[in-house]
């Protein structure tokens, strides 16, 4: 019998690429959509158009459409990749971050004991969990929160460990660094600058807008890391893992790289603006993924200069 997944958050970049692994993997999907992402189903319309998704609706913060979505579909698996993820925003609009990032936790693991106890959970955590730390950082480093959205995903991982310990729930989870992808919308920097620099070549843009761009980052490619979120719920034992590249590089660095793809020098482009500074942004964040390593031999498949080509040809292509 095939085994069914439930995916909250199916529309953002790690929903829809964990669609298409476990659809590979002869699993009958289910995809949680929000009401107001119904007009951006862009990353599962070819999914869609294929009839190979079963779409729910609903809201992580409405308990009847949550209810009724566990309790009708009883799924293996549930992989929870929906939350409000953007810094900025979790600025501007602390209370619904929250509730959407931490508290809807609560929410979906009381439905998972009541309804399908049997299901198998995963959630994503965040290394912004970890504020500001200058040593790879393990799974269990003291956390300190720097945002409300790093917030919400301390308070998410304790109700993780605490329905896991308390209930018996079969939950596991991985802390995971940057991934970024050509599916990233371009409110994160990454996607920002793939998308300046595309249409730069194309001549339509003349400057990038950037702030702090000696941060260094821990980056790597989404499908690497949903793919460890797979591995991770095949495992036996319910864990969590940090789940990273190792390495950090500068906003700086991934600006030179994406401008020399196109052979172009970014001197000539780039304006630091000192509005788009961030207040508490976490700094130096590098992974230490030796667990996962020893547990299930995770490996990051696509590098940096691979991750940049990916998405700048997606971009080239995109303003052609």
């Amino acid at each position: 019998m095939k085994k069914k997944a439930l995916i909250l958050g199916i529309t953002g970049q790690d929903g829809s690429f964990i669609s298409e692994l476990l659809l590979k993997k002869n699993y009958i999907v289910h995809g949680y959509v929000r009401k107001s992402a119904t007009g951006n189903l862009k990353n599962i319309e070819h999914l869609i158009e294929k009839n190979k998704l079963n779409i729910h609706h609903g809201d992580l913060l409405d308990f009847v459409s949550l209810t009724n979505v566990i309790k009708k579909v009883k799924p293996d698996e549930i992989y929870n990749f929906a939350d409000q993820d953007h810094v900025r925003w979790s600025t501007n609009m602390p209370i619904y971050s929250f509730e959407v990032t931490g508290s809807s936790t609560l929410k979906i693991l009381e439905i998972i004991k009541k309804e399908s106890k049997n299901s198998k959970y995963f959630h994503p955590f965040s290394s912004n969990i970890f504020g500001n730390s200058k040593k790879p950082i393990k799974e269990h480093e003291e956390f300190s929160p720097l945002s409300v959205y790093a917030l919400g995903k301390v308070s998410s991982y304790y109700t993780c460990k605490m329905y896991r310990d308390v209930h018996k729930l079969k939950i596991r989870g991985a802390i995971f660094f940057n991934h970024e992808s050509e599916r990233r919308p371009d409110e994160y920097v990454t996607r920002k600058i793939t998308k300046a620099v595309a249409r730069i070549y194309h001549g339509k843009q003349k400057k990038l807008r950037l702030g702090n761009i000696n941060i260094k980052i821990d980056w790597g490619y989404s499908k690497d890391y949903v793919e460890a979120a797979y591995k991770i719920m095949q495992l036996k034992k319910n864990d969590f893992y940090v789940i990273g590249s190792g390495k950090k590089t500068s906003i700086l660095e991934f600006v030179k790289k994406c401008f020399n793809y196109v052979g172009l020098n970014y001197k000539n482009y780039i304006v630091i603006d000192k509005k788009l500074f961030r207040k508490g942004a976490t700094r130096t964040l590098v992974a230490n993924t030796s667990k996962a390593k020893k547990d299930f031999k995770f490996k990051i498949k696509t590098n940096l200069d691979k991750l940049i080509e990916i998405m700048m040809e997606n971009d080239l292509n995109l303003n052609k």
